[in-house]
């Protein structure tokens, strides 16, 4: 069903566009090298992503610091995995990572694509609460599609909190019942959006269960189906 109205759409950034976990697990995979950490890389990286969502879901309610999701998040990985680490390669290793992250490109299937598609119809816009986001449209080669980009640290709001949607709303110039948010954390880009009245759309590339009246998509091209 075709969105009336709509001039501009706004997109999160990691795990919607930019593969963050194709990417993260090079990023891990080059740095764990370089230090000689004697861990299985496979089973760490599996390990790390679900404490790092619990991590990130930690920073965007406010419970906890940047640099706290930084070091906590790989000292439960090194425990879980029961690596004896001090604390001064922790905080090496979390350095290395930030900066060797946004190097890597890969994207989401897609995601150029409809980028082309949309770009001449829409103005793009992104709104994240992730770091170095600039660096990340750069590498990747997207970044000429953005006529914005808002992250938590320029609004001084971090989603889902309604104030992000405003702050991009007003630096775009767009008026909410022409815009419409895609990203794929059901709390923070869908749910944060609607609560300002915005509208959005789900990247449910999992396919996960949703309540109804969501409107979602699981391949980014998709979108075709509502611009």
């Amino acid at each position: 069903m075709k969105l009336p109205e709509k001039k501009a759409v706004f997109f999160d950034l990691d795990h919607t566009l930019w593969d963050f976990e194709k990417n993260s697990a090079l990023t891990f995979e080059a740095i764990l090298q370089k230090h000689e950490v004697g861990v299985n890389i496979p089973e760490f990286i599996k390990l790390y992503i679900p404490i790092n969502l619990k991590y990130w879901k930690m920073f965007r309610d406010g419970h906890i610091g940047q640099q706290e999701l930084r070091y906590k998040r790989l000292k439960e990985t090194f425990d879980a995995v029961e690596y004896s680490i001090d604390d001064e390669l922790i905080n090496t290793l979390w350095e290395d990572y930030i900066e060797l992250l946004p190097t890597f490109n890969h994207l989401h299937d897609g995601a150029v694509e409809i980028l082309e598609y949309l770009s001449p119809k829409y103005s793009l816009h992104i709104i994240t609460n992730g770091v170095q986001e600039v660096g990340k449209l750069k590498n990747s080669q997207i970044h000429h599609y953005f006529e914005t980009v808002t992250n938590s640290e320029h609004a001084g709001y971090k989603k889902p909190d309604a104030r992000i949607f405003e702050y991009a709303l007003k630096v775009a110039n767009i008026e909410k019942p022409h815009g419409v948010m895609v990203g794929d954390c059901i709390e923070a880009d869908v749910q944060g959006a609607l609560s300002c009245g915005l509208d959005a759309i789900y990247f449910n590339e999992n396919k996960l269960a949703v309540k109804e009246g969501i409107s979602q998509i699981n391949h980014l091209l998709e979108l075709k189906n509502f611009l």
